[in-house]
Formats: structure tokens, C-alpha cells, sequence
């Protein structure tokens, strides 16, 4: 079917890799429950639109010029791995500036309430997901290789084969982050008023994306 060999393998392998923990799904669940489901669902546009231009260029060779040049591998690499870096640090002191805001609040209830709030630094989800999205050269490899897989060789028409693979990548993907939207408002309305919990969790996720970020540096093309 439109040049798709054994679409069932298919599909089983492109659930088990989406539900694997990466920066984006990551980075989307933390907007939601920090900023409710139709920030978040700006996050996650970010994630499909970046995910659509690595498939796009992986289908057109992009992949393959990565692979054959080392130095060009390695920009986008450590361009990847800057901004997950960037991006930790963001987290880290927006943990840092929610156990600030718990001990303030702390100190209005006991008659000392004159200082201002400090200022909330405006996020942009759909930007900053859309940039994680594109700087990972590991997800430009990964598409072709793992697309090539299934696209019948002797198909005349081999871009309808990857633009179908991709569509469905694309559905999976939705909805794993719808889920992981939703699952985020509920924990941000169960934690609402445990700000420590709260301030816990972002410095888990800046964490955790530093690891991303060695992880991404550490990356090989081959």
C-alpha cells in the first residue's frame, strides 16, 4: 500500500520510540502544568512542525550530507546541546524563582508583604519547542533510517511512501502528547498550592535536560 512494506511492524516500532522520555515530551508536559493545555498545545505545534521539516529533510538527503560531513554533524550537534543547555538553565531558575515566590508568600502572612512579586520572564512554547525539535541532527538520522525500513524500493512514487510513514508519525505523536498535556494539567491542579513539589519538579526537568544535552553532545553520525 502506496509503496509501505509490513505497516504493522511499522506502527508497533513508531509507538515503543515515541513513548520513549526525550526533550520535547518532556518539555511539553512542563508547560502544561505550568501554564494549562492551550499554552502547552502551542509546545506541542512546535514539536510536530519541527518533527515535519526533520522528516522533510530527511526524505530529501539532508540525513545522508550529515552523515558524510563530520564538521557539519558536529555544528548542529553542539548547537543542539547549547540550547537544551539554555534551556536547563531557564528551568532551573524558574525552580528556583517558584521556592523564592513560596518564601515570600511565607513572609506576607506574617505582616511583611511590601516587596513586589519579581517578574515572570514571557515564555514563547511554540518557538522553544520548535527549536529543540530542529536542533537534534539524531532525529534527522533516525527518520531516514528508520523510514527507509519500510518504503518499497521498486514503488514509483517513493516521497508518497515517506510523507504517509510521516502523517502517521505525526498522528502518534498528537496524541502521545495530548495525553501527556492532559496528564500535566491534572498533576498541575493536584500540586497547585504544594509549591515546593512544584519547584521540585521544574529542577528535575532542567536536570534532566542537561542530561539531554551531554547526552546530544556526546552523539556520534555514525
Amino acid at each position: 500500500m502506496l509503496g509501505i512494506t509490513d505497516l504493522s511492524t511499522y506502527l508497533v516500532g513508531l509507538a515503543l520510540i515515541i513513548l520513549l522520555p526525550g526533550p520535547n515530551s518532556l518539555y511539553v508536559v512542563s508547560v502544561a502544568a505550568r501554564l494549562g493545555p492551550k499554552v502547552a498545545y502551542r509546545a506541542a505545534g512546535g514539536v510536530l512542525c519541527g518533527d515535519a521539516v526533520l522528516m522533510a529533510l530527511s526524505a530529501g538527503g539532508v540525513a545522508s550530507l550529515l552523515h558524510a560531513t563530520p564538521w557539519l554533524f558536529t555544528v548542529v550537534k553542539f548547537a543542539g546541546a547549547g540550547y537544551l543547555t539554555w534551556l536547563a538553565v531557564g528551568m532551573l531558575r524558574g525552580a528556583w524563582a517558584l521556592w523564592r515566590g513560596r518564601e515570600a508568600r511565607k513572609a506576607e502572612l506574617k505582616g511583611d508583604g511590601a516587596k513586589a512579586a519579581p517578574k515572570t520572564a514571557v515564555e514563547r512554547p511554540y518557538r522553544r519547542a520548535l527549536v529543540v525539535s530542529l536542533l537534534n541532527p539524531k532525529a534527522i538520522l533516525f527518520f531516514i533510517s528508520f523510514f527507509v525500513q519500510f518504503v518499497d524500493p521498486s514503488y514509483a512514487h517513493p516521497a508518497l511512501s515517506f510523507l504517509t510513514l510521516g502523517a502517521w508519525a505525526q498522528l502518534f505523536s498528537f496524541t502521545y502528547l495530548s495525553v501527556l498535556i492532559f496528564s500535566g494539567t491534572f498533576l498541575a491542579a493536584t500540586f497547585r498550592r504544594r509549591k515546593r513539589l512544584t519547584a521540585g519538579l521544574s529542577a528535575g526537568a532542567g536536570a534532566a535536560f542537561l542530561g539531554f544535552a551531554a547526552k546530544l553532545s556526546l552523539a556520534s553520525a555514525s
